[in-house]
């Protein structure tokens, strides 16, 4: 049986293993993780899924940013190992991480991604809002975690600025 808890320190190695697996070691020249260069992901989002053997499944992550002057979440990286795939770890990983970030009183979620399969979490392609080149500006997904958070944010997606990101 799998269960949900906090990412905690000594997850590092396993949680990049997976990541590297998942998306190849080269994952880090991607330009999203420009925006995570020496800024912590939100430690109470950073969730693992854990088999009885405390073998980690799946893992998610999210990290503060700036659209513009407004504050969001970026989702990502969220990986499941090609062995649990199909389970439905990485549905339960972004569910339960959306209802936290909303409890915690963010507002807003962003992602690159497949829209056809986050739509299924109610994310939506974002207009006027620019992830560093070379993002497919298609690819560039929001979520409401309050009504109406998105409306009217728009502008250069940019490192978290502020202390840390415990609150938004």
């Amino acid at each position: 049986m799998i269960h949900l808890r906090k990412e905690n320190p000594g997850d590092l190695w396993a949680v990049e293993a997976l990541y590297d697996l998942c998306f190849a070691p080269g994952r880090t020249a991607l330009s999203s993780y420009r925006l995570r260069e020496d800024v912590p992901p939100v430690a109470e989002l950073s969730t693992v899924a854990v088999d009885e053997g405390g073998i980690i499944g799946g893992a998610i992550r999210y990290w503060p940013v700036h659209v513009g002057t407004h504050p969001a979440l970026l989702l990502g990286p969220i990986a499941v190992h090609p062995t649990r795939q199909g389970e439905g770890l990485g549905a339960a990983l972004i569910r339960d991480s959306l209802a936290r970030a909303a409890d915690l009183g963010w507002h807003r979620v962003m992602l690159v991604g497949d829209a056809p399969y986050y739509a299924r979490f109610g994310f939506d392609k974002l207009e006027g809002v620019e992830m560093p080149p070379p993002t497919n500006p298609d690819r560039v997904l929001g979520h409401e975690l309050t009504e109406g958070a998105w409306q009217g944010v728009t502008g250069e997606v940019i490192r978290w600025i502020d202390g840390p990101a415990s609150q938004p």
